[in-house]
């Protein structure tokens, strides 16, 4: 199956950087990784996980939240068959916990399609 880790996460002051890694592996157990689209989600308590951005290896545009338009950017490199989400100009508001995810099959834009995951990791923003 789809294994994903996710790197990156911290702590930092608002209007910092954070740069985020998910490397995935058994794509080549399961199908080609160019079938599949990948994203990044977030969550905090109590409430549920949203998506903050979305793409899908196969090609196009990256599909992004509101939130996290102009300021973060979703990419992959084939070669390294790594996802990255660079974080620009955080907020306190972007506080969570930042999941990696994978779906064959479904819709990149929902969360629901996803039934790949990385175990977290931890963003904190402070003001």
């Amino acid at each position: 199956q789809v294994r994903l880790m996710e790197f990156g996460g911290g702590s930092v002051q608002a209007g910092g950087s954070l740069r985020l890694s998910c490397a995935a592996s058994g794509y080549t157990f399961t199908t080609e990784y160019k079938d599949y689209c990948m994203g990044w989600f977030r969550q905090t308590p109590g409430n549920d996980r949203e998506r903050v951005a979305s793409l899908y290896l196969g090609g196009g545009d990256p599909n992004y939240a509101d939130s996290a338009k102009g300021r973060f950017t979703v990419s992959h490199d084939d070669a390294k068959n790594t996802l990255y989400l660079q974080m620009n100009n955080l907020k306190p508001e972007d506080t969570a916990i930042y999941y990696c995810a994978a779906a064959y099959g479904g819709d990149c834009s929902d969360v629901g399609e996803y039934n790949y995951w990385g175990q977290g990791t931890q963003v904190t923003v402070s003001s």
